[in-house]
């Protein structure tokens, strides 16, 4: 049966790297015997042009009718002093909600040519290969906002008499601490069987409960390791020494802070894939950058986080790990052979534009 696709290019660099992405599906399906249909939506501030929301009615119909989205990227600071329920990354927001898309894989993998890219020394970071999962629609993100003046605010020992505040509350349920625990367990199952769990348990009512949930749920994972770790303290050893972790699990806020955090250890952002699932293995991908306001246009954008995000895609919820394989080993032989775009590139080094890398990966693809 033919499987659906839905493509969301979105914003800035969106459009530039959907169009490499769409090129290698349409190589897949006629080369590579993919039995796969697509059409494109606009989301973000391309939906708010298109029809005054983030994400117009008709995009969301198409989501939920879709086997697998591919999104690019949304947002650009044109729309920055639109009311905040229309900014663009309330269409992103608003997808993962309306699909139920709780699990976020973000894989953080050095490759071997791009050592010296990375802001660390390569001893620190050779063979780096690290997998974040971050739950994705609870935690602060989602939790009460409250604006207002407030009377009598306590500040230390000190009484202000009237002050402007602004509250966000975090709140996770068992259930839904328990849900993503058990997608980072069955992850670390298939990787080197050990998973830290991050959180802010000698603060934070909400982490107190997120460790003593996830302690329960490691009695059905005999066969893995379990650690914990201070989010404070996860930060400064990503940095310090990064390969101890082999799969990590947090909340959503520590997961968006400490995943940027990981995915530059690689070198560039523009390396690194994504992927968003729901229960029943519908799953939206899309590169862990964002949409570069400032290269928009230029046809300089890095394609490779969003054609591995196709390779993802194609592992998850398509149910073909060969077709995945042989993307990220078409990705390897283009790096191997010293193509870079301008991201990855050491000073002084010649660069290829977006769609020369697109056309390099589909050559190696075959």
């Amino acid at each position: 049966m033919t499987q659906k696709i839905l493509l969301l290019p979105g914003d800035g660099i969106g459009p530039e790297i959907t169009a490499e992405a769409e090129k290698l599906l349409t190589v897949l399906r006629d080369r590579h015997g993919l039995d796969v249909s697509w059409t494109s939506a606009p989301i973000g501030g391309a939906g708010y042009d298109a029809a005054g929301h983030p994400l117009p009615p008709a995009t969301l119909e198409a989501a939920k009718a879709a086997d697998a989205i591919l999104l690019a990227a949304v947002g650009g600071p044109q729309y920055d002093k639109l009311p905040r329920e229309l900014r663009p990354e309330r269409g992103l927001l608003g997808i993962r909600a309306a699909l139920g898309l709780f699990s976020n894989l973000r894989p953080a993998l050095l490759y071997p040519e791009l050592a010296d890219a990375s802001s660390l020394k390569p001893e620190l970071v050779a063979n780096l290969d690290i997998l974040i999962v971050r739950e994705l629609t609870g935690g602060i993100y989602f939790g009460k906002r409250q604006t207002g003046v407030e009377t009598d605010y306590k500040v230390g020992s000190q009484i202000i008499p009237s002050a402007r505040v602004a509250r966000d509350t975090e709140a996770y349920s068992d259930f839904e601490i328990a849900r993503i625990a058990r997608t980072a367990f069955e992850a670390a199952r298939l990787r080197g069987k050990k998973l830290c769990s991050v959180d802010k348990n000698n603060v934070l009512e909400s982490s107190q409960l997120w460790r003593e949930v996830v302690i329960e749920v490691a009695r059905d994972y005999p066969d893995v390791s379990l650690s914990h770790m201070l989010v404070d303290n996860a930060a400064m050893q990503l940095v310090r020494a990064p390969k101890q972790f082999d799969v990590v699990v947090t909340s959503n806020m520590f997961g968006d802070i400490l995943s940027d955090i990981a995915a530059q250890l690689t070198g560039s952002i523009g390396m690194l894939p994504s992927a968003s699932l729901n229960e029943r293995g519908q799953g939206m991908y899309e590169p862990s950058h964002g949409s570069a306001p400032d290269i928009a246009g230029k046809g300089i954008a890095n394609p490779l986080a969003m054609l591995l995000s196709v390779a993802m895609m194609l592992r998850y919820t398509l149910a073909r790990s060969d077709l995945a394989g042989a993307i990220e080993a078409a990705v390897r032989k283009v790096l191997a052979s010293g193509l870079r775009t301008g991201d990855i590139a050491k000073p002084g080094e010649a660069t290829v534009n977006t769609v020369a890398m697109g056309d390099a990966v589909i050559a190696a693809l075959g």
